[in-house]
Parts: C-alpha cells; structure tokens; sequence
C-alpha cells in the first residue's frame, strides 16, 4: 500500500513540476490544466521535494509510521492548496489501501481492524469483501441513471464543501429496477470511482430461523458499516424490506423490517448504504422515505443494445453485421442477457473456426437467447 501512494504522489509532483505554465488538478480519473497563478515558483518544489524526500525515507526504512506521517503532512499540504479533491482521494487511499485507476497496479481490500462480523449461532460471515472492477465510464446506462450516480459521486467527493454550509452528502440509496440492469454494477462503480471498498450482505447468513437472531444479524453488520468508509450493498433487499401488511408474512419477518428503519434511521456512519431490489412494489413504504436518493435502472434502448453489443464483440472481430438490426431483436433484453447473447456468438465462432462473428453467427445466439427466454417465463 506504502508502494501505490507514494508512486501516486511521485506523478503528481512530476507532472506539477513538467507543466511550469500550468497548474495540474487531479479531478477523479480527469486531468484539467488551468493558468498557473503567480506563485513564487520555490514555494511547491521545496514543499513536494521535502515530501518525497521523507516518504523515499520511510518507504527505504521500512517504517510505516513515519510514512504515515510523511503521507498526511502532504495531503495536509494539499488541502491548504485548495487540492480538496486531491487530498480527499489519498485520505481514502491511505485508510483503504486501493490504488485509483489512473495508476494501474492491483486494489487491496482489506477491513481496518476489525474482523467481518459472523452469524452467531452458525459462525457463518454475514458479509462479504469484494475488489471492484468497473468504473462508471465503463457503464452503458441511460443519461438519468448516469446522472444520478454523477450526482452521488460529485457530492461524495464534496463532502467538506458540504459539511461546512451544514449539508450531508447522499449516502442512503436505493436502486430499483429489472433483474441484470446494472443495479450490482453501479454498486461497484461507486466504490471504485471513491476508491472505497464495496461490502456485500450475505442474506443467506444474515437471516436467521432463531427468534431475534436476524435482527441481531442486521445490528452487526451496521456496526461493523460504522467502522470504516466503506459501499455497502444489500442486495435482494426484498428479502427483509418487504410490507408488514402482508398477511402472508410472519410476524418474525415484520419485526425485522422494524428493526432495519431503526437501524437506517440512527446510521451515522461514513459508509454508503445501497439497497438493491428487482421488486420495489413489495417493499414496505415506510422504507421509501428513509433513503436519500432512489436510483431507477431500465432494459437497455436500441442504441445501449448496439453498444454492448460492439464492446463485448470488439475483442474477436465481427463481420457483415448490422448491429443495429440485432439490437432491435433483443429489445426489451437486460444488459446481463445481451452480454450473454455475445459470449455465445463468441463461442460459436471459436467452435466453429471462424475468423470472425458473422451475422448468422450473431442471429444463431439471440435465438438462443430467445429460448431461455420463453422457458423462464413458462416457468414463472
């Protein structure tokens, strides 16, 4: 970890020092030159220099606490700068351990400290770590979809701005929407555009056939949420937000619901809480007004069809396809079920010794697409 930030803070510094007319500002994943201001040009070299310095040092030494130290006297630096955006990604950096993007070396997930809470009785984990992968660039969503988690991102990393006028950024979602619409993805890319880890509550452990023990489940799990910034992402979360007027469901299962607006309502942690559902109109309403935003996901259009169609054929080739064509025949298709069509053409091609996916190749997949599709509604 000692490694990522401090070849992080060796490029800035470069690239500050190679742009002596301009200014370089680090914005997420963009880079924006802006009119250098008449500074007197000793003050950021001397600076920077004596951070490199002491981080090399550390680094060499094998001493962690003085590169701890030497890392946040810089970002201390930074901020007095104005670097705002900067000094909050080391922040998250040097307390997660993940690398952005922009430096393109491997993400370490780790929990700070404390261990992943476990069920009680069966001593199963009732979460999960995973290292995300997706950027929100590398998404195919409809411009509100994207704007609203342009939104959640922008006034994360604003935060401070924020705080200082009395406001809290989003950090209590919900994401609706058909099965295999990105509703997962998105979770991924928020965690990866903040460089925060992304957390997955395992319902499987989380509920529990004990009397109280689910409830106790959920109380863990929001401590251990409380702990450190983290994306946290309760997925399926019909399985436990569902209506209490029910009256199929047990009374077990409403007290659950009960204790989870409790739970939301007192959260005060840094961590982002996303709840993902593929049946909104199930869940209770009261759980509605307890997020700050409520994320929207569709089947992708036409043109988001194409799309995916030629990012996920790009890495074989394709020829005499209109893709266009294609995507009329997989409306209404989830983004998963697209991406499902062009591995199957892939196969088809490689199995078949093609050079490259032709459109019969293409047509043979989407009927079989087709197919699962009208076995799975046969089925329900």
């Amino acid at each position: 970890m000692t490694v990522l930030i401090l070849w992080l803070l060796i490029l800035h510094i470069v690239w500050c020092n190679a742009l002596k007319s301009s200014s370089l500002i680090l914005y997420g994943h963009r880079i924006v030159t802006m009119p250098a201001k008449n500074t007197k040009s000793r003050d950021q070299p001397m600076t920077a220099g004596n951070a490199v310095r002491k981080l090399v040092m550390a680094h060499a030494k094998g001493d962690g606490q003085l590169f701890q130290t030497a890392a946040t006297d810089f970002i201390s630096e930074e901020r007095r700068k104005k670097h705002h955006i900067l000094a909050d990604d080391l922040e998250r950096i040097l307390s997660n351990g993940t690398a952005p993007s922009k430096v393109e070396m491997l993400t370490v997930l780790r929990p700070s400290g404390a261990e992943l809470p476990r069920d009680k009785e069966r001593g199963s984990l009732l979460l999960e770590l995973f290292e995300p992968v997706y950027s929100l660039g590398e998404m195919i969503v409809d411009e509100r979809t994207r704007a609203a988690l342009e939104r959640v991102i922008q006034e994360q990393r604003r935060k401070d701005l924020l705080a200082s006028y009395g406001l809290n950024p989003v950090h209590k979602i919900l994401f609706c929407g058909p099965p295999g619409c990105g509703k997962t993805m998105a979770a991924e890319a928020l965690a990866k555009e903040l460089y925060l880890p992304l957390v997955l509550v395992r319902f499987d452990a989380v509920i529990s056939s004990y009397l109280g023990e689910t409830a106790a489940n959920l109380r863990r799990v929001f401590d251990f949420a409380a702990s450190r910034p983290m994306v946290i992402l309760f997925d399926e979360f019909d399985a436990i937000g569902k209506k209490r007027d029910d009256v199929e469901e047990h009374g077990e299962l409403k007290r659950v619901v009960n204790a989870f607006l409790q739970m939301l309502d007192s959260f005060r942690g840094a961590a982002i809480t996303i709840a993902a559902t593929n049946h909104e109109k199930l869940l209770d309403t009261a759980l509605w007004r307890r997020f700050d935003e409520v994320v929207m996901f569709q089947p992708p259009n036409e043109s988001e069809i194409a799309e995916l169609l030629e990012r996920y054929l790009r890495q074989i080739g394709t020829e005499g396809i209109d893709l266009h064509i294609s995507a009329k025949m997989l409306l209404e298709s989830s983004h998963a079920d697209v991406k499902r069509v062009a591995e199957d053409a892939i196969k088809f091609c490689l199995l078949s010794d093609s050079p490259r996916v032709n459109a019969d190749l293409l047509n043979k997949a989407i009927s079989l697409q087709k197919e699962r599709l009208t076995l799975r509604q046969e089925l329900n």
